[in-house]
């Protein structure tokens, strides 16, 4: 079965075909990055509108990639929550409006959990990646800070969040109040491999209230970095690139504590981690050198939003029969994602 995907829910607008919900046929990612840099931020309004103007030919080129035709084409699926209300809008009417002129099913999908399935997904000719259930989820994203366990592609217990900023978020602000550059994320990991990840001793938070062994918050080290710099600093002459690696540091030591509690306490050995922040190099040598647990990564370009693996999942749902009326409409957030403190 070819399923084509749409993924619209922020900056990168995306389609793909995928067969059988493991073999991409194509992938194709148009990034806005350029539009939105001057603002060191996605902009809703400015990402809407790229959607609206690219979400045709982007299509158009996943199906040319997959030397497909739109007759070729079994089912739709797509992004509808969460994400930019106005982004997430442009790609589900899109999706919406193929699946009635084609008279195919339609599947929309939360893309937290597509990104989980990421790691299944295979290029023809690869080898087959299997994950089995049940696993330890790993979300990190601009928006969203997740520890799940996953007992199948759409079964998932939210185990802990943040309470406040996501780490994506957190990696942004910190690059936009320095000005080091944009997406904040990519440039931080990049400047930390020069600088000196011990320059400063910023702190980890303190989550001592109630019941959050598996909750993250950000806040906290986003102020010491750009409200408290010197009372953390362990050296007199630092750099730039000291600020990114110690701030990175710290972001994924706060990630690993919340993490490793979970793997000591649900005794699953198997973390699928996903998003954005999954890309980062710190991060993925931190959990490297972590005995006793296996840790799968998608491949780079699956880390960020895209279409493959809303395709990829969407194939499950329409397999176990499922369908979404045209009456389907998008969703900003998704109850559960984060949580209160205490």
């Amino acid at each position: 079965m070819n399923v084509l995907g749409i993924e619209t829910s922020c900056d990168e607008c995306s389609a793909s075909v995928v067969l059988d919900g493991e073999k991409i046929l194509s992938n194709v990612i148009a990034t806005q990055i350029p539009f939105h840099a001057e603002w060191n931020g996605v902009v809703p309004e400015i990402a809407s509108r790229k959607h609206t103007e690219w979400i045709y030919a982007v299509v158009k080129e996943a199906l040319d990639n997959a030397s497909l035709n739109v007759k070729d084409i079994d089912a739709v699926s797509v992004t509808n929550r969460p994400g930019l209300l106005g982004a997430l809008l442009v790609g589900l009417n899109f999706a919406k409006a193929f699946s009635w002129a084609q008279n195919i099913p339609l599947i929309a999908v939360d893309h937290m959990l597509a990104h989980l399935y990421a790691p299944r997904l295979t290029v023809i000719g690869e080898k087959e990646s299997k994950v089995e259930y049940p696993f330890l989820g790993l979300l990190v994203s601009g928006g969203h800070t997740i520890i799940c366990r996953a007992d199948n592609f759409d079964d998932i217990t939210i185990l802990g969040t943040t309470i406040d900023d996501a780490a994506g978020e957190a990696f942004d602000k910190v690059a936009k109040f320095y000005n080091f550059g944009y997406p904040g994320g990519q440039v931080i990991d990049k400047m930390a491999k020069q600088g000196d990840a011990n320059a400063f001793r910023f702190p980890l938070p303190s989550l001592h209230k109630a019941d959050h062994r598996y909750d993250v918050s950000y806040s906290g080290l986003k102020n010491a970095v750009i409200n408290q710099l010197d009372i953390f600093k362990k050296k007199q002459d630092y750099t730039k690139e000291d600020i990114a690696a110690s701030f990175q540091k710290t972001a994924v030591e706060i990630l690993l504590r919340a993490l490793l509690n979970a793997v000591n306490d649900t005794a699953l050995a198997t973390v699928v981690a996903g998003g954005g922040v999954a890309a980062n190099s710190f991060l993925r040598a931190r959990l490297a050198e972590e005995t006793g647990i296996r840790c799968v990564f998608p491949p780079l370009e699956l880390c960020g939003d895209n279409a493959a693996m809303v395709a990829g999942i969407g194939y499950h749902y329409l397999a176990r029969g499922d369908r979404s009326p045209l009456s389907v409409t998008a969703s900003a957030r998704v109850d559960g994602f984060k949580k209160k403190y205490p």
